[in-house]
C-alpha cells in the first residue's frame, strides 16, 4: 500500500471592518464585557423587523473577491440558512447559497517542494453572511447555565471556501498566513483570531491505493472552528493518522453504505479530534431566497473603482523589494510579512538613507526588537521613518559608525520615554555631545593605538605569538578611548603595527 495523499479545503470566515453590522446599524465592535448591549430587533429577529443591507460591507467584500482573482456575478441575492441554536434568534442566517458574488479564484503560495516553487490554491466561493451570537457555557463541571451574548449576531462575515487543493498540513497553515496577510494588506479586516476576527473550518481526507491498484477514499472530516493557524495545522495533522488508522482497522471508505460526513472538533490541550454530529447537507437547510432583501447588481463601472482602490500586493511588493532595493528573499519576507504599514516604514527609511540594505538590517533588527519589548505597533514606533533615515544616512556616508549610529538611536528613544519631541537636530546634536563623528585624523588614532599596545604588553605578544583572538581586547580599548574611531580602521592599525 502506498502513502496515502491528503485533501484539505479550507473554509476561512473573516469578520469586516465596518462600523456597524451587516443588516443593521448597531456597532460592530469586539465588546465581552457587556454582553446583549449592541443589539436592536433586526439582529434579534423581532417580528417586523427589517434588515437593510450595510454598503461598506458589499465594497470590502467585492475588493476581496478581486485580490483573489474571483470572478464577480453581475447579479447575487440573499438565502435564509435555517437552523436552530440559541445563538441564532431568527432561526436563520442571512447567508448566499447558489449565486455567490464571487467564485473561481485562487491564492497562490509557496509550495512543499524544494525547488521553491509556488503552487495555486483553487477558491470556491466568497460569499457573504451574518455571523450568530456566542453561547458561554459553564465550564466547571458542575452542570451551571449556560448564557447566551448576542452582540456578534449580525456582524459581517465573508466565507471564504478553497479547492480541496491543499495537500499537507504545513500547506494548510501556509495558505492561512498568506491569506491572512493579503486580507490586512486590503484593510478589509483585521484578522484578529484572538477576539475571533478569522476562524476557520477544516475539510479533510485521504485517498488511499490500495494493494490492488485502486483508490479508496477515507470518510471526509469537518473540523470545525480552530482558532489559531497553529491549532489549523496540527488538527489536520492529527486527522490525517486517525482517518489513516480507522481505514486500516474498518475498512470504511467514502460512498459505503451508511458511511457520511461528519463534524468533529478540535481539543487543543489534548492534540485529539473529537467526534459531534453528523455533516449536514444543502437540503437540510433549506434554503430560500431571502425576501426581505433586494438582489445586488454590481456594474462595470463600480468593478473598475474597487479595482483602482486595490493597493500593492505582499507577493508583489517582497518581488521589488528585491529588485529596487537589492533585499535578499528572506529580509523582503520579513518586512513584508510584518503588514503594510511596516512595509511603508521601511520604504521611507530606505528612500531617505538611499540604502535597502542598511535600512532593512535596522527595521528588521533595532526596529523590531524595540517594538516587541514596548509592545507596539509600528505606526506608534516613536522615532519617524524620515528621522531614522537621515540617520542611518549618516552612517551610510561614513560619518557615523554603525555601533555610533546605535547609540545615536538609543538616546532619541530615551527622549522620547522623557515625553521630549526629537527632530534631525536631535541627531547632530547627540553626534556632537557624545563625540560620536568618525574620526578622520588617523595621526590622532596612531597616538591612542601606541598607548593601548603599551599599556597592554600580554596581548600584544599573544597576538604576536599566534593568538589572533587577543587583538580584540586591544581593539576594545582603542575604541573606549575614541568612539568615534571605526572598528574596521582600527584593527588594520593595530594589525600593522604589531607586524613590524
Amino acid at each position: 500500500m502506498n502513502s496515502p495523499t491528503l485533501i484539505v479545503g479550507l473554509e476561512v470566515h473573516v469578520q469586516l471592518l465596518t462600523e456597524s453590522k451587516l443588516f443593521c446599524g448597531c456597532a460592530n465592535r469586539f465588546n465581552p464585557d457587556e454582553p446583549n448591549t449592541q443589539t436592536c430587533p433586526v439582529c434579534l429577529g423581532l417580528p417586523g423587523s427589517l434588515p437593510v443591507m450595510n454598503e461598506r460591507a458589499f465594497r470590502l467584500a467585492l475588493k476581496t473577491g478581486l485580490a483573489l482573482n474571483c470572478d464577480i456575478s453581475p447579479f447575487t441575492k440573499w438565502d435564509r440558512k435555517q437552523y436552530y441554536y440559541p445563538d441564532l434568534p431568527k432561526g436563520y442566517q442571512i447567508s448566499q447559497y447558489d449565486l455567490p458574488f464571487s467564485h473561481d479564484g485562487w491564492l497562490e503560495i509557496d509550495g512543499d517542494g524544494d525547488d521553491g516553487g509556488r503552487r495555486r490554491i483553487g477558491i470556491i466561493r466568497a460569499h457573504l453572511e451574518e455571523d450568530a451570537g456566542k453561547n458561554l457555557h459553564d465550564e466547571s463541571g458542575r452542570g451551571g447555565d449556560s448564557r447566551v451574548d448576542l452582540n456578534r449576531a449580525g456582524t459581517p462575515l465573508l466565507e471564504i471556501v478553497s479547492q480541496p487543493d491543499i495537500r499537507s498540513p504545513q500547506e494548510a497553515k501556509r495558505y492561512l498566513e498568506d491569506l491572512k496577510l493579503l486580507l490586512t494588506y486590503l484593510g478589509v479586516s483585521d484578522c484578529n483570531m484572538q477576539e475571533g476576527s478569522l476562524r476557520c473550518d477544516a475539510n479533510v481526507n485521504l485517498h488511499v491505493t490500495t494493494d490492488d491498484g485502486k483508490v479508496a477514499a477515507t470518510p471526509i472530516v469537518e473540523v470545525k472552528n480552530l482558532n489559531s493557524f497553529r491549532g489549523v495545522e496540527q488538527a489536520v495533522e492529527h486527522e490525517a493518522r486517525r482517518q489513516l488508522d480507522e481505514f486500516h482497522r474498518t475498512g470504511r471508505k467514502l460512498g459505503d453504505p451508511g458511511v457520511e460526513k461528519e463534524t468533529r472538533g478540535w481539543n487543543a490541550d489534548r492534540g485529539v479530534t473529537f467526534a459531534q454530529r453528523g455533516k449536514e447537507e444543502a437540503s437540510d437547510y433549506r434554503y430560500f431566497p431571502d425576501p426581505d432583501l433586494a438582489p445586488v447588481t454590481v456594474d462595470e463601472e463600480l468593478l473598475e473603482t474597487i479595482q483602482d482602490e486595490l493597493p500593492e500586493f505582499p507577493a508583489e511588493r517582497r518581488a521589488r523589494f528585491g529588485t529596487a532595493w537589492g533585499l535578499s528573499n528572506y529580509d523582503a519576507a520579513v518586512i513584508v510579512d510584518q503588514g503594510a504599514v511596516f512595509a511603508d516604514y521601511f520604504e521611507r527609511v530606505a528612500k531617505t538613507c538611499g540604502d535597502g540594505k542598511q535600512a532593512a538590517n535596522w527595521v528588521t533588527q533595532d526596529v523590531l526588537r524595540e517594538l516587541n519589548e514596548r509592545q507596539l505597533g509600528i505606526a506608534d514606533f516613536p522615532i519617524a521613518a524620515d528621522l531614522l533615515g537621515r540617520l542611518l544616512a549618516k552612517v551610510v556616508a561614513g560619518e557615523l559608525t554603525v555601533k555610533s549610529g546605535r547609540e545615536v538611536f538609543a538616546e532619541l528613544l530615551a527622549r522620547t520615554d522623557r515625553g521630549e519631541d526629537i527632530g534631525g537636530g536631535d541627531i547632530d546634536a547627540i553626534v556632537a555631545e557624545k563625540g560620536l563623528a568618525v574620526v578622520a585624523d588617523t595621526g590622532a588614532l596612531e597616538v591612542v593605538v601606541e598607548r593601548v599596545i603599551a599599556n597592554n604588553p600580554n596581548a600584544a605578544e599573544a597576538f604576536r605569538g599566534g593568538k589572533p583572538q587577543a587583538i580584540g581586547k586591544l581593539i576594545g580599548e582603542v575604541m573606549r578611548e575614541v568612539k568615534g574611531a571605526d572598528a574596521k580602521v582600527v584593527r588594520q592599525m593595530i594589525v600593522e603595527r604589531l607586524s613590524r
